[in-house]
């Protein structure tokens, strides 16, 4: 089990780059207030931040990320191609992206959602590839790609001529105790694909309920940081979001503890119960 994790802890992907295991979502942050939470949790001490063009806020949580004067090669930021997009639309998104940031590459670029059928998934897919030969994107991945989706990538990136198919190196999904998803967990564990968890504090939906309360109690601390350590002894990187900064610390401070085999039974509901939307459901087709 996880040992010995500290706020630097990385996983090495396929791509060859690292990516830090916690990261710091900004889904739902107005733009408004994005550039001084980042900037807040770069100077807590968090270097991975977890955007979207959906999100409406990747200039300022680019800026906030920038703004704690940390060299920018210790940083990394995370940005996504919309679900329904087509190749060139995929394209125009990234350069979208760098224009907006002005960052001169983005660390880890990622398909939304495998919404839109085949066609636009590989088409899309395709486009992040070639962002990465050109040097605009270092990192490439999916997001909510249920097992079927991933095969049918799978299937795509053996048909391609040498170094053309790209390297999947990321699955970013809905994780947490109530929605572990072991066969997704397994397809990309087994293949080296990192597999990282948002809504890990499953919206604050589930603090009250005893098993949290238990092992908080237990290790002297709080639901929120019970449920974040399981995401990090679960081999998985850690998208907490908060506007919060008292909170933005705390999500921090789960390094000093561990949850033990009993306690990580514990925590395995057996349930599939998503706090959120769910694509990986979606048909291939449509």
């Amino acid at each position: 089990m996880a040992t010995k994790l500290d706020i630097n802890a990385v996983h090495r992907m396929q791509s060859g780059h690292e990516i830090p295991r916690l990261g710091f979502g900004v889904y739902q942050t107005q733009a408004a207030v994005a550039e001084d939470v980042v900037d807040h949790a770069i100077k807590s001490g968090y270097r991975h931040v977890d955007s979207a063009t959906v999100y409406r806020n990747e200039e300022p949580s680019a800026k906030g990320m920038l703004k704690a004067g940390i060299s920018r090669d210790q940083l990394f930021f995370t940005s996504k191609v919309p679900p329904n997009k087509t190749y060139e639309e995929a394209k125009k998104c990234v350069d979208e992206t760098l224009r907006k940031t002005g960052l001169d590459y983005v660390d880890l670029y990622l398909l939304h959602a495998p919404y839109g059928g085949s066609t636009n998934r590989l088409g899309a897919w395709k486009a992040l590839v070639e962002a990465v030969d050109a040097g605009k994107v270092k990192s490439i991945g999916v997001s909510n790609y249920g097992v079927h989706h991933l095969d049918e990538l799978e299937q795509w990136q053996k048909k391609q001529p040498e170094g053309k198919g790209g390297i999947l190196s990321v699955n970013q999904i809905e994780l947490h105790p109530w929605l572990a998803r072991p066969d997704i967990v397994e397809w990309c564990q087994k293949r080296g694909v990192v597999v990282e968890a948002y809504s890990p504090l499953v919206r604050a939906t589930r603090m009250k309920e005893k098993v949290l309360v238990d092992l908080a109690k237990k290790h002297s601390k709080t639901p929120s940081q019970i449920l974040l350590r399981w995401g990090l002894q679960k081999d998985f990187v850690v998208l907490p979001k908060s506007v919060t900064h008292s909170r933005i610390e705390e999500n921090r401070n789960i390094y000093d503890f561990e949850l033990s085999k009993e306690d990580m039974e514990a925590l395995n509901t057996g349930k599939y119960q998503p706090c959120c939307w769910d694509p990986t459901l979606a048909p291939l087709s449509e």
